[in-house]
């Protein structure tokens, strides 16, 4: 199924009760060769009366953190879990989100993303289920917000909504520290050609969990990369955490 047809059952879905509500249903936006796909949890008042993405308050605010991480909309690939809103913005509830999943697992499927990047606890609860990754309460979420999670399939990088900081304004450098780790992640390290973490995983020396979490993510923080930039020694068996491997 290509984009054209998943899209026409997104508009024409009755699954569950928020269509009698709803004025749009939301496909998702952006870049369908994105290397980093934002999941929401819900369309909003003003998307849902438009038919767009993150054109409410929320939006204004995630694109001042984007623009923070460099990153631009037309560079990444944006959808829901939900496509419809939610009566009063409320949370999803579990039928709802067993009836719509499927179109983001679609999408997913589509795009082939490198890290999923879900925004709030639903989305990120769903995606972790989805990929057998253990999850957290709700009340501990913010324990994996900015942390980049490998499932052994698919890169995670939960992330707080951008409608948090409408209630809690204290915490943006918090949020813009998490989301500039965007900008690491929208290509992989400069160095991982001539890696000699990557000759070991090719020679399965190493566990995939390296490329992916470092060479493929986070490199701007492996311990290999930063003594690269500044022209230090490191063995080659330097794992990217500082740490030595036996070969």
């Amino acid at each position: 199924m290509g984009f054209k047809e998943l899209n026409q059952k997104i508009r024409n879905c009755t699954k569950c009760d928020p269509f009698t509500t709803r004025n749009n249903t939301l496909c998702g936006e952006g870049n369908r060769s994105a290397r980093l796909m934002i999941v929401a949890q819900a369309p909003g008042e003003k998307e849902d009366l438009s038919g767009k993405m993150f054109i409410g308050p929320s939006g204004k605010i995630l694109d001042e953190l984007l623009n923070f991480a460099h990153i631009k909309r037309e560079e990444i690939y944006m959808t829901n879990l939900l496509k419809c809103m939610l009566p009063k913005c409320r949370n999803p509830k579990p039928n709802e989100i067993e009836a719509c999943h499927t179109y983001l697992d679609e999408e997913i499927e589509l795009i082939n993303p490198q890290i999923l990047v879900p925004l709030g606890y639903y989305a990120s609860k769903y995606l972790l289920l989805k990929y057998e990754h253990p999850i957290l309460p709700r009340i501990e979420f913010y324990k994996i917000c900015g942390k980049l999670l490998w499932t052994n399939k698919m890169k995670i990088f939960p992330l707080q909504h951008p409608a948090l900081l409408l209630y809690k304004p204290e915490l943006k450098k918090i949020l813009q520290t998490n989301y500039q780790k965007l900008e690491t992640f929208s290509h992989e390290c400069k160095w991982f050609f001539c890696c000699p973490m990557r000759r070991f995983y090719n020679q399965d020396k190493l566990e995939r969990k390296w490329i992916e979490l470092f060479c493929k993510g986070d490199w701007e923080s492996c311990i290999r990369f930063q003594k690269e930039e500044n022209g230090e020694f490191h063995e080659d068996n330097m794992l990217p955490d500082g740490s030595f491997m036996k070969i």
